[in-house]
């Protein structure tokens, strides 16, 4: 077979093919294999028109059809799929070639995959892809790690298929192995946040308000035109003002009240446990999933506990509806801070040297989290590349101020009427302990040299001390 596709993709179900879909169409010729030969003939049938496609049945001929250095984009499930795909490649593939995992793939995979293709002279590149099957197709965010050297060739083709927002691609080189598919977790580990905050403030609004959800719908259509201008809103309110064709109801009112997760979420919170990171509201948003779908705890709490709450009473529609909004906004603002701060901290453990200022530049388009405000992210890092907390920027420090008693009084609202907002409640709290003078924790460094002499410092003097909590509490340098 003569070779003269640019690049391959191996894995054609809906993101794979989409993404050979889009590499065609910005005039690339493009090598498309599958294990199952039927959905690479009907990628043929449907969309050989956008492009110049070179189909192969087997592995090896898909191989021998790209030009070198090859590049071959894996789009399989993760995990055990990926690696054996990678397997069938490495006996066909010659050093300096490039396989890219397109997949949301575990950062640690991803290292060592790295590691291994390295030794034997190829580049592994982890690359996060964001934007489901719609950006896939028409311009995605791209976070592709890896060596640098395999930027060089494989950058301007992933920069020329990607989104762009004032003429800037939303692709850009990350970091070394994993960091790529770090980002991209993190990003989704954000996005988990988005989303159960803009559910508590849809919860919110219905109770207090008693509104239909197309009502709510129009209000997320009127945010949508603001600083809470982002993706996920805008399907908010699409969401909400659909009507389900079998019922004639609206449609989130027929849809079970159980949210599912593929895990990216919980990589994400165990990562942040990993590095000490406190990224308190994409926890939440994680665990309260966890809760929806704990249906056996679910029924037994609707049976058996009280309420003993107050019904959320309204008397100013317009001033609920802006306090709401100015609580999702500070709160989602909170929920990006931790996750750069993650991105810091991982950056720092695993000698990565990620530069924040250039993944929110990236994540302005394409990508599930895009939003309006990731342009004031991008000018906040300009501004301080080391900015050591996102909501210390002065813009973000008076834009989530202003909301601040408006947050607070959202916050009380929801518990004293019995109304779960775990992320507003966890994100406000953060906001406090972040900004607090002294913290308990004080407390807690006694307790533990108290019963497991695990030592303290002072705020008077420097060292590590212990009492002699048991005998005549002395105090000595441990």
């Amino acid at each position: 077979m003569t070779a003269r596709a640019q690049i391959g993709v191996t894995g054609l179900a809906v993101m794979g093919r989409n993404l050979a879909r889009n590499f065609a169409r910005h005039g690339y010729t493009v090598a498309v294999h599958n294990r199952s030969y039927a959905k690479t003939q009907s990628l043929i049938d449907e969309a050989g028109h956008e492009g110049d496609f070179v189909p192969s049945e087997s592995m090896a001929d898909f191989v021998a059809s790209l030009e070198r250095p090859r590049k071959v984009v894996v789009m399989v499930k993760a995990g055990g799929p990926t690696d054996a795909v990678i397997d069938e490649l490495l006996p066909l593939l010659d050093e300096g070639d490039i396989v890219v995992d397109a997949g949301n793939a575990h950062f640690p995979d991803t290292i060592r995959r790295e590691e291994a293709l390295a030794a034997r002279g190829l580049h592994f590149v982890g690359t996060g892809v964001s934007g489901g099957e719609e950006g896939a197709l028409n311009g995605p965010s791209i976070m592709p790690g890896g060596t640098e050297k395999s930027y060089e060739s494989l950058g301007p083709i992933l920069e020329a298929i990607s989104a762009k927002v004032d003429g800037t691609p939303c692709c850009t080189y990350v970091g070394p192995n994993g960091a790529g598919h770090f980002v991209k977790m993190v990003h989704n580990g954000i996005e988990y946040a988005d989303m159960q905050l803009i559910a508590e403030a849809y919860d919110l609004l219905k109770q207090g308000l008693g509104a239909s959800a197309a009502e709510i719908g129009e209000i997320f259509a009127q945010w949508n035109t603001g600083d809470l201008e982002s993706f996920l809103i805008e399907i908010t309110a699409d969401v909400l003002q659909h009507v389900d064709a079998a019922t004639g109801s609206a449609f989130v009112d027929v849809v079970l009240d159980q949210a599912e997760q593929k895990g990216t979420g919980r990589w994400t919170v165990q990562n942040g446990l990993d590095l000490g990171v406190p990224i308190t509201g994409i926890a939440e948003a994680t665990f309260a999933r966890a809760l929806s779908g704990s249906v056996p705890q679910r029924e037994a709490g609707r049976a058996a506990l009280p309420a003993d709450a107050t019904p959320l009473t309204v008397t100013d529609r317009e001033a609920f509806v802006e306090d709401v909004r100015q609580a999702l906004y500070a709160s989602k603002v909170v929920a990006y801070s931790q996750g750069f701060d993650q991105i810091a901290a991982a950056s720092a453990e695993y000698g990565w040297d990620i530069d924040r200022g250039a993944m929110a530049r990236i994540w302005r388009g394409g990508c599930i989290i895009r939003a309006r405000f990731l342009n004031r992210i991008t000018e906040a890092y300009e501004r301080d590349p080391q900015l050591p907390l996102l909501l210390a920027d002065r813009y973000f420090t008076d834009a989530v101020g202003n909301g601040l008693a408006a947050w607070r009084r959202v916050v009380a609202q929801a518990a004293t009427a019995g109304i779960p907002a775990p992320a507003f409640s966890s994100s406000l709290s953060y906001y406090d302990a972040v900004r607090a003078e002294r913290l308990p924790a004080a407390l807690i460094q006694a307790q533990r040299d108290f019963f497991g002499a695990h030592t303290y410092r002072r705020t008077d003097r420097e060292g590590t001390f212990h009492t002699e909590w048991s005998g005549d509490r002395t105090e000595q340098e441990a």
